[in-house]
């Protein structure tokens, strides 16, 4: 009986430090802080895909550009299209639809794979040109660096990695997304 109650204290033990920890981390989070604006008109359009936390779905991808296009009913239309496993893999194509969240500023939306669900998508940086986006998740499991074209100066990138790094992601879950445009 002695031995049972060392092994069930030990569980207890070990589980009070896993939800503690577990609690304590999300915890430790600031909230996601969108853009204040996103003009929808301007950030609609083709963006490649220059580092991301990769999915099942995506975790072997090459030249991925997420392509969005605004519907008349306010939602937004997305076509993510890449090669898999190689550029001269099979093409993938998947069409997901955003709901942007009516809160003024276009930056927080809803994206859905499957009804009814929504995934968390919040674009978190968004320089001025419109030619860099980064979009992220509150939960910080999924973030996505793109840009207007294929790639984009080591400098900048560091620079861009860097934010996502102080938005509490690790940069060793990103996978830097082969392009290869002729």
């Amino acid at each position: 009986m002695k031995r049972v109650w060392n092994v069930c204290r030990a569980c207890s033990i070990v589980w009070i430090v896993f939800v503690g920890g577990c609690s304590f981390n999300a915890m430790a989070l600031e909230p996601l802080k969108p853009v204040e604006y996103v003009d929808l008109n301007r950030f609609m359009g083709p963006w490649y895909v220059i580092a991301s936390t990769p999915t099942f779905i995506d975790k072997e991808s090459y030249n991925a550009i997420e392509r969005y296009d605004l519907n008349p009913d306010g939602t937004i239309q997305t076509t993510f299209t890449f090669y898999k496993g190689g550029f001269d893999g099979p093409l993938k194509t998947y069409r997901p639809k955003g709901f942007v969240k009516r809160d003024g500023s276009n930056a927080v939306w809803g994206m859905q794979f499957i009804w009814p669900i929504k995934a968390d998508y919040q674009i978190v940086y968004l320089d001025e040109r419109y030619s860099r986006v980064i979009v992220a998740r509150e939960k910080r499991d999924l973030v996505w660096l793109m840009a207007r074209e294929p790639s984009i100066p080591e400098p900048e990138y560091r620079e861009l990695m860097d934010r996502i790094i102080a938005l509490g992601y690790d940069e060793a879950s990103l996978r830097l997304t082969p392009q290869r445009w002729e």
